[in-house]
This record gives C-alpha cells, structure tokens and sequence, in this order.
C-alpha cells in the first residue's frame, strides 16, 4: 500500500492540502504580477569602473559592451553595438571623449581626451591592443593596428589606416585611403610617410610641428625647464581626481 502525500502548508488558501493538487492560480508566487516583481533595471558594463570626474559620468549605449577591469572615467560616450575590452582605457581629462557606433577598443588600449581640442572617432573603428590616442579625431572606418601612437592635434580621414607599432605625430593628418606602415613615422599636413632609420627626415618634419606647444603648452624657448613645468602642470590637473566617485554598478544605465 502506497502512503498518503504528506500534507503541505497552503500560505494562499491558508490549509494543508498536497503540493501537487495545486493549480496554477493558486500557487502564490505563480500569482504575483510584473507591479509586484518588477523587472530589473537594465545596466551597461557591470563590473567595469565607471568613474564620476569633473562632474561627469560616462555614457554608454544599452547596445554597446563594456568589459569588466576596462575603465571610462568622465565626459566619455560609448555608441551602439561598440565594444570596450579588457583593461581598456579611456579617460576625459578635461576634454570628452566620443567613440560612435560599431567601434572596438581592444585590450589595454588608452584613449585620452585633454582640454580645448576634439576627441572623437567615428563609426566601424578598430583600435588594437596597446595602441595610444590622446586628443585626436579619428573620422571613421578605420583600423588603428596593435602598440600604434596617435598623439595630439592629428586627424586620421575616412578608411586611413596606421599599422602595428607605427607612429602618427601631433597636427598630422592622415588622408583618406593611406595607410602609415608598420613602425613608420607620419607627420605633416598631408602626413610624410618616413621610415624608422630616417632620422634626419623624422626631426626636420617634427620641428614645426610644435610637440612642446601643442603637448604640453610650452614654447622651445622653455626646452631646459619642460620637464618640470610639465610635471607640474600635469600634477596640477590630474589633482582633480581626489574628487573622484566610483559609479556603481546600479548606476551604470544606458544611454538610449
């Protein structure tokens, strides 16, 4: 003889009755409708670090990835379906930074915005592993290529390309269609595609392009007494991160 099911403890209907002569509309939890277990809010980027700076907090598009240990910090928008990797940076040191739609930042990449200039790259770029780009444009439909150094003041047009390692110096622009090779020397407007062992070349194009000036906001006249007063200026603006916060991730909502 086979025994009874032991009773269960009704909590709707308050009575013991068996578990399984239950129906569906008498099971509490069954009962509850979408105003009692509202749906969780949507989050961009969990376990990133999102930061709070100068009063800013990154905006990222509900479509777009952020991988966990990347960092966004401050006036930064990530667009639709765009993905920021592993150990990824990107910063808005007092000036935004704007990544468009369908862009990848891949590992440990750094993208740094600095006041008083654009920092943008448009749709369908790939930045690679350990490349640099620091206050520069970067039209669209482009690939900046592993440990490549985009500095200030450049401009990479529609479908450019800068290959591994390959350096883009300040106030170039790259036009459309060219592509720097792997460990060259771009520089000028139009850029002077020069090779690695040219250094006579790499130093006549450098000079007016004004790296102290246009980095660090300093003439040639002050060559002995730059790396103090960059060390001071830098230590200066970046003491603004003791008013840091860390977003968490609750906070972390899409843009769109």
């Amino acid at each position: 003889m086979v025994a009874d099911r032991p009773p269960r403890y009704d909590i709707a209907l308050g009575k013991r009755r068996g578990v399984m002569d239950m129906s569906a509309d008498e099971y509490p939890v069954w009962k509850k409708g979408a105003d009692e277990y509202p749906a969780p809010l949507r989050v961009v980027g969990p376990g990133a670090v999102f930061v709070e700076h100068r009063l800013k907090i990154p905006q990222v598009a509900e479509s777009a990835y952020i991988a966990p240990t990347a960092v966004l910090a401050g006036d930064v928008t990530v667009g639709p379906h765009s993905r920021v990797l592993f150990g990824a940076v990107i910063t808005a040191e007092g000036g935004s930074v704007e990544i468009g739609a369908n862009c990848v930042i891949m590992e440990n990449a750094v993208i740094r915005g600095v006041p008083n200039q654009e920092t943008s790259l448009g749709d369908y770029v790939l930045v690679g592993p350990h490349a640099h780009l620091t206050r520069c444009v970067i039209e669209g439909d482009s690939r900046i290529a592993t440990g490549a150094v985009v500095f200030n003041g450049a401009r990479i047009e529609t479908g450019a390309e800068v290959e591994f390692n390959a350096v883009v110096y300040v106030n170039t622009v790259v036009p459309s269609g060219v592509a720097v090779p792997m460990g060259w020397f771009a520089g000028g407007q139009p850029a002077e595609l020069v090779a690695p062992g040219d250094w006579d070349r790499i130093r006549a194009i450098m000079g007016p392009l004004d790296y102290p000036g246009t980095v660090f906001g300093v003439g040639d006249s002050d060559t002995r007494s730059l790396t103090s007063g960059v060390a001071r200026r830098y230590a200066r603006g970046l003491a603004l991160h003791h008013k840091d916060h860390i977003v968490p991730d609750e906070r972390h909502l899409p843009s769109d």
